[in-house]
């Protein structure tokens, strides 16, 4: 009897341990950037330097460290501020000189030089 008990006991703990854990990461929530962004992204920094295998090894690390260190959401804004920032006049100069299209831009390169450190 003693013996069923102790293998119960052992039992409940196992339970109680596994239903403490907090719930598994699922994908999506750990690779926010889609696949077309990455590849995007990878694309263009292969041109950038020098489309070889290197580069795309490169490349491709530097995407997931940003990828790592920036949400989507936010990479996608300081994209949307540095094209935006190209235009000509009143449109052009509102994304070049409102506060948070600096802050966008700084998180984007403070992204970009993590992954230049660990990547090139």
């Amino acid at each position: 009897m003693r013996r069923r008990l102790t293998r119960f006991a052992y039992g409940a703990c196992v339970a109680l341990s596994i239903a403490a854990l907090p719930p598994p990461a699922r994908a999506q929530d750990l690779n926010d950037y889609p696949t077309v962004a990455r590849a995007d992204y990878v694309f263009a920094c292969m041109k950038a330097n020098g489309d070889t295998r290197r580069a795309l090894e490169q490349c491709a690390c530097s995407i997931d460290i940003i990828a790592s260190v920036l949400p989507y959401e936010r990479y996608v804004t300081a994209e949307t501020v540095l094209s935006m920032a190209q235009t000509i006049g009143n449109l052009g100069t509102q994304f070049r000189t409102t506060e948070q299209a600096k802050t966008a831009v700084t998180d984007l390169r403070r992204a970009q030089a993590e992954a230049e450190v660990r990547c090139f």
